[in-house]
């Protein structure tokens, strides 16, 4: 090929679709302390090399654990007596700090139907899930983030806070009034409320899901 075709074929070429600028303000997972806490994955939404939905969206696995959590809740738990939250569902603190659930059950005593509207809830879960850690946390001062994030719903009023690790394959379960927050492999019976209890490992063994550490 002469020097001339070549630059007509660079020319016919299609260029790439540029991607459309993303606000930053707008992968913003979480407030913590009054600082933005952005999703995992954010730099590469900016710099155009993935979507907004590739970095805020669950992996298979992650929905299949919510799907699991929320089947106890439905089946064995009082929905008279309950709320049952999902789908990062907002918790708002105070004006410094505005947080996420990926699962939660609230008392419908609390979380009134007055208090149902089109903000973030200002009352305490009952039982907070967390699947994973969805935040960047790249930076020193956000390293401490699962346990800062823990303290601060236990403080706020949630009786317990249960953090999945799919990467390790472990549970950490928090409670209120716990000596201490207990971090376990998940292949054993947890409780989760009112007597009713989980067991990841269990569950995605008999669902034939294997999970690659």
């Amino acid at each position: 090929m002469t020097t001339q075709e070549k630059t007509d074929t660079r020319r016919r070429s299609p260029s790439r679709p540029k991607q459309p600028s993303v606000a930053i303000e707008s992968l913003i997972y979480e407030v913590m302390d009054g600082r933005p806490l952005y999703y995992r994955g954010y730099e590469d939404v900016l710099a155009g090399h993935k979507t907004p939905e590739e970095v805020m969206g669950s992996s298979s696995l992650q929905w299949v654990l919510a799907s699991y959590f929320m089947r106890i809740m439905i089946r064995q738990l009082d929905d008279k007596k309950y709320w049952f939250a999902s789908n990062e569902a907002g918790v708002h603190i105070d004006h410094r700090n505005n947080l996420a659930h990926d699962i939660a059950i609230y008392d419908k005593l609390v979380l009134t139907p007055r208090k149902i509207n089109t903000k973030y809830a200002d009352v305490p879960a009952i039982v907070a899930v967390e699947i994973d850690v969805k935040a960047d946390i790249s930076r020193v001062q956000d390293f401490n983030y699962v346990n800062r994030k823990t303290q601060k719903l236990l403080d706020f009023g949630s009786e317990k806070v249960i953090w999945v690790f799919s990467s390790t394959q472990q549970v950490m379960v928090a409670g209120k009034n716990a000596d201490a927050w207990l971090t376990m492999d998940w292949h054993r019976d947890l409780l989760l409320h009112d007597g009713q209890t989980f067991n990841i490992g269990q569950y995605l063994d008999e669902e034939g899901i294997s999970v690659i550490g």
